[in-house]
């Protein structure tokens, strides 16, 4: 069972060494808890070697005994006395000779010394390491700071055991800092300026953010990490008086459109120009590279035909099937196979295009892309050259919708025509006019259209100097649609009418 601690006889506090009463367990004057203090173990004598008990120790009583003190009265620790620091005497009875101290393992927890201990000089402190901060300027000899009324070092309450002073080192003022001081440096270092990037080779692209970085293979600049635009997100030609702009618009990842524009002559040496204007169709697999394709090959196809003396509406449905042949060769190659998944279709697009000469206009078409014709005088009136191969232009063909519902359903531009191995039976659709007057042939996908849909909407957003300056218009007509939301890729070809002499082009 529990027990209360026994009062230790004791007659003297151990802390303050005020006397005591008998039965105190507290000290009066310093509040000591004296159930604290260890009571004296008794003798046990030791058995000699002829068995007779030693006798009790002669003693005087009333001798009080040295009590161990784990305190100075003021709350710090008592000091620590080794056994050469007391005095004695030896076997002989001659005194001990006095030893020096052990030096403190801490100049900021220092034990007192005891009286008439030779002092211990103070040292001049050595220079700053590196990482050092100095709150107060150095010196030879720093000199105690004495308190305004008790006289010790930095105004603390004097020791139990007073010292001498200097004797012992005051604690540092200074500590090990992790960031090295700036003071402490011979002389200020100059900034670290990093490495200018090295200038890309003439044959290498140039960043068109900073000017200054090579572009890497995935398209970013190796110096300020911007993405460059892919070189189809925006494409301008111009090859003599007829003149195109392709751009990606403002929703879409990818431009998917293409274009291939180019002059010739024919048999009799009559000039004659070629636009063509791909769409391709974003639910197939590969789509721009449908569009790719389809224009470099119907391009191709009419400039070589044309000088032959083949008829121009002819050359344009051979163009048309070289076309077709050139778009179902994508699905046979490996990389369509890697690409295609299993709901989506082959590589596919849609192909409109114009052929003018001197006094010849003619167009072809598969899917809803569209020509238009702006005469050079706008009293007279616009036309739409083309007919959508579309879901709404069936509706408006068969009665069974007006042109404004139609194009306002959802399904006004599924196609019911394209470019592609899996097509339906390919049906080019050629035409060929003879304007009697001056005037501008626009080629475009429903990127632009969608904004003008009308002939009167597109006349009225082509500028007037058309004919004159094909590509500054172009680049009008594209910003309109920008302008009007890009929701799709935009590409337009204007073609002059009639195709002037060769040598004549955009001012």
């Amino acid at each position: 069972m529990s027990q209360m601690p026994q009062q230790a006889a004791v007659s003297k506090c151990p802390s303050c060494e005020e006397p005591l009463e008998s039965g105190d367990r507290f000290c009066g004057a310093c509040g000591y808890d004296l159930s604290a203090v260890p009571a004296r173990p008794d003798d046990s004598p030791t058995i000699a070697l002829n068995g007779a008990v030693p006798p009790p120790s002669s003693a005087p009583d009333g001798v009080d005994w040295p009590v161990a003190r784990d305190s100075d009265g003021f709350g710090r620790p008592a000091p620590v006395h080794a056994a050469a620091e007391v005095p004695g005497t030896d076997s002989g009875g001659s005194p001990l000779p006095p030893h020096p101290p052990a030096a403190p393992p801490m100049p900021s927890a220092a034990p007192p010394m005891p009286s008439g201990a030779p002092p211990v000089p103070r040292t001049a402190p050595g220079p700053a390491a590196p990482g050092v901060r100095f709150d107060h300027p150095a010196g030879p000899e720093q000199e105690p700071v004495h308190g305004p009324e008790t006289g010790q070092e930095d105004g603390r309450e004097p020791d139990a055991y007073p010292r001498e002073p200097n004797a012992y080192p005051r604690e540092p003022d200074e500590y090990p800092l992790q960031a090295p001081d700036p003071r402490s440096a011979a002389a200020p270092s100059a900034p670290v300026v990093p490495p200018a990037p090295a200038a890309p080779a003439a044959s290498e692209k140039v960043c068109v953010a900073c000017r200054a970085g090579r572009v890497d293979d995935d398209g970013y600049c190796e110096n300020c990490g911007h993405a460059q635009p892919r070189e189809r997100d925006h494409m301008e030609q111009e090859s003599g008086p007829v003149a195109a702009v392709s751009d990606r618009g403002l929703r879409h990842h990818r431009n998917e459109d293409a274009f291939s524009v180019g002059c010739t002559a024919l048999p009799d040496g009559a000039p004659a120009s070629v636009a063509i204007v791909c769409d391709g169709v974003s639910s197939a697999t590969r789509p721009d590279d449908a569009s790719l394709a389809a224009s470099r090959a119907a391009g191709e196809s009419l400039l070589a035909a044309l000088p032959r003396g083949t008829h121009p509406q002819q050359a344009m449905h051979d163009a048309i099937l070289a076309a077709s042949h050139a778009v179902n060769a994508l699905a046979e190659e490996p990389e369509t196979a890697r690409e295609q998944a299993p709901h989506q279709n082959a590589p596919a697009c849609t192909l409109v295009g114009a052929v003018v000469t001197a006094g010849l206009l003619v167009v072809g078409w598969v899917g809803d892309s569209r020509v238009y014709w702006v005469p050079a005088d706008r009293s007279a009136p616009p036309a739409r050259l083309t007919e959508d191969d579309s879901w709404a232009a069936q509706m408006v063909a068969a009665g069974l919708m007006s042109e404004a519902e139609a194009y306002a359903d959802e399904r006004a531009h599924a196609i019911t025509g394209w470019l592609g191995a899996d097509a339906y039976e390919l049906e080019p659709h050629t035409a060929s006019f003879k304007p009697d007057r001056p005037g501008v042939v626009v080629v475009c996908t429903d990127g632009l259209w969608n904004y003008a849909e009308s002939a009167e909407e597109m006349a009225e957003a082509v500028p007037l100097d058309a004919a004159a300056r094909p590509l500054h218009s172009a680049r009008v007509l594209v910003g309109h649609a920008l302008d009007g939301g890009g929701h799709d890729n935009v590409t337009v070809a204007l073609v002059p009418f009639p195709a002037p002499p060769q040598g004549a082009g955009s001012a």
